[in-house]
């Protein structure tokens, strides 16, 4: 049996899943998320992919004054997390969100204040946890519409700005101690949150995300290291982010999605 457990916090996210699966053979994994009756699918796929038990708790990422006891909670379950995956979030509807300002905050709590509050509850309580020889890995996922915010869906796009430099600054108080940061920096995903929608140059699915992440985590292991980073997914992706830098403001206010 593996040593240390793996904790998703949103037990139903099409990338979450799958990376799980890469990380769970011979540990115990914790799923967290709103409707834990839901979580069946999920559970049978970590079961499948060797996870030696199945715990599932309520996670509801708004409620923010829970999200200590709730990561505690998965502590006491299954012990210490040497993988917690951080993968709720909502992508919301920029179009009512311009009118409807509950939505557009809506937003803003799911991508970004939720994401805030628990990332800094992992980091309190794993760097009290964690060890060298049984380091710690916190995943969180960015995106390249927060590189720079679109008129077609800057609500959204404005979280992930913000979530990438909340990361940015959390990496580097994480550095030369037990827990990395990956931040996770997809192009387009295709899953079930942009089904319907017209996939952008550069796109990739679910399950070409969690490989990216589980190769950079495989390799940090084997080559004994603890090392925050940022991974563009996929890597040719980051040349074309810094063509968008230089497009001219007219321009890019009429860029699609």
């Amino acid at each position: 049996m593996s040593s240390g457990s793996v904790l998703l916090l949103g037990g139903r996210s099409d990338i979450g899943v799958h990376l799980a699966e890469r990380l769970v053979a011979g540990r115990e994994v914790v799923l967290a998320a709103r409707n834990v009756s839901d979580l069946d699918d999920a559970a049978l796929r970590m079961r499948a992919a060797g996870a030696t038990s199945v715990h599932r708790i309520e996670f509801d990422a708004t409620d923010l004054g829970r999200h200590r006891t709730v990561v505690e909670q998965a502590l006491a379950l299954a012990g210490s997390p040497v993988y917690t995956i951080v993968a709720f979030g909502v992508l919301g509807e920029q179009r009512r969100a311009e009118h409807d300002e509950a939505h557009a905050a809506q937003i803003a709590t799911v991508d970004y204040t939720a994401q805030v509050s628990v990332l800094t509850v992992l980091a309190d309580l794993l760097t009290r946890t964690a060890t060298v020889g049984q380091p710690a890995t916190i995943v969180a996922f960015s995106s390249v519409a927060g590189w720079r915010a679109r008129r077609a869906n800057y609500v959204y796009g404005s979280t992930k700005a913000g979530l990438d430099a909340f990361c940015q600054g959390l990496a580097d108080r994480l550095h030369g101690g037990p827990v990395r940061l990956i931040t996770a920096r997809p192009g387009f995903v295709i899953g079930r949150m942009t089904e319907g929608m017209d996939p952008a140059p550069m796109s990739v699915t679910s399950a070409e995300v969690a490989d990216a992440i589980a190769r950079e985590i495989r390799s940090q292991e084997r080559g004994g290291r603890v090392r925050s980073i940022t991974l563009w997914i996929p890597r040719r992706l980051e040349v074309l982010a810094r063509v968008m830098r230089l497009v001219p403001r007219p321009v890019w206010r009429r860029m699609p999605r």
